[in-house]
């Protein structure tokens, strides 16, 4: 009974919470459904961004998509994006625009979502995390990491084991504050795995009522000030009608992506120079900010009169934030 009610409650909470953060591309046409070839098991779905899509093989599990544009100078920078149910590089993608031909740029695609392998596994923090560490060892170089949301968490992670990270830019994390419902902890014994079975016995009826237009629109609506672009909510539903869309967020929602202490875990033992990005977020909440504010090596900005996305919404103000961050930390 007490798990019946549990269930509930996440079915509650699940819409709002895998779409957490979700934006996407413009309407996809003929011309961009000619671009590139699907990996193995998946439909076509278009670049989510402009540049070279590559791929990298990580044991134990597949392909994992990014996107590289080596163009330019400097450090390079690799952007990563949330885990929702229509999680994609596209989340990333006015930070690319900005940067694309100024400095090398890589987005990486978490497995999956986007474009890498969606395949009935078991999805771990540290499988995410392994897919960031193969991309740093692939481009063998000192990197700048710009990570959104539950990304964060796993990007936090690769930090603390990977040296090549030299810069954490964490925006709208999770793992800042008290989780806020059911979906972002996995308090039970066994981690969440009996709520994660329950929600898969009947995880296509709940993912066919989430991709529902109307409810696209409506959690989307959740991350922004201002109205959501239409073609966020028509590449949202684009992705979630992808071969395998429903196994990763399904690991999200029963809390087994989240690390149960992620402030004590991950970014308190950070030593990286790391930049907090944030203003409302309806998921997360960032109470334990001020005290991440005084680590060294830690620095937090408000980005005011923003939701979670606050590159899409103040853009400049995001970069500017950014610029001043890495020229500090140079």
């Amino acid at each position: 009974m007490k798990l019946k009610k549990i269930v509930l409650g996440t079915l509650v909470l699940t819409a709002a919470a895998l779409l957490l953060n979700a934006c996407a591309p413009a309407t996809q046409s003929s011309a961009a459904q000619s671009q590139g070839v699907p990996l193995a098991g998946q439909t076509m779905l278009r670049p989510a961004v402009n540049g070279e899509r590559r791929s990298l093989s990580l044991p134990g599990f597949g392909q994992v998509n990014y996107y590289a544009s080596p163009s330019g100078t400097g450090r390079p920078l690799v952007l990563t994006h949330s885990i929702n149910a229509a999680g994609s590089a596209y989340e990333m993608k006015p930070l690319w625009d900005a940067y694309v031909g100024t400095r090398p740029v890589y987005a990486l695609e978490w497995p999956g979502f986007g474009r890498s392998e969606r395949p009935d596994v078991t999805y771990t923090p540290e499988l995410m995390t392994r897919a960031l560490t193969a991309l740093v060892a692939e481009l063998n170089t000192d990197v700048d990491v710009v990570s959104l949301s539950l990304g964060s968490e796993f990007a936090a992670r690769a930090a603390l084991s990977e040296p090549r990270i030299k810069t954490l830019a964490l925006i709208s994390p999770s793992g800042m504050g008290e989780a806020r419902g059911g979906t972002q902890r996995a308090s039970d014994a066994d981690r969440g795995v009996r709520l994660y079975n329950t929600l898969n016995s009947f995880g296509n009826t709940l993912y066919a009522a989430l991709r529902t237009r109307p409810s696209i629109e409506y959690f989307l609506s959740r991350s922004f000030r201002g109205p959501v672009d239409q073609g966020l909510i028509d590449y949202a539903i684009d992705t979630t009608r992808q071969p395998g869309a429903k196994y990763a967020p399904l690991y999200f929602v029963s809390g087994r992506l989240f690390t149960p202490d992620a402030y004590g875990d991950l970014y308190r033992p950070l030593s990286t120079p790391t930049l907090v990005l944030y203003d409302r977020d309806g998921f997360v909440s960032f109470s334990r900010l001020p005290l991440f504010a005084q680590q060294p090596n830690a620095r937090v900005v408000r980005i005011p009169d923003t939701d979670g996305l606050p590159h899409f919404e103040k853009p400049a103000e995001v970069k500017a934030a950014l610029d001043a961050f890495w020229a500090a930390t140079k």
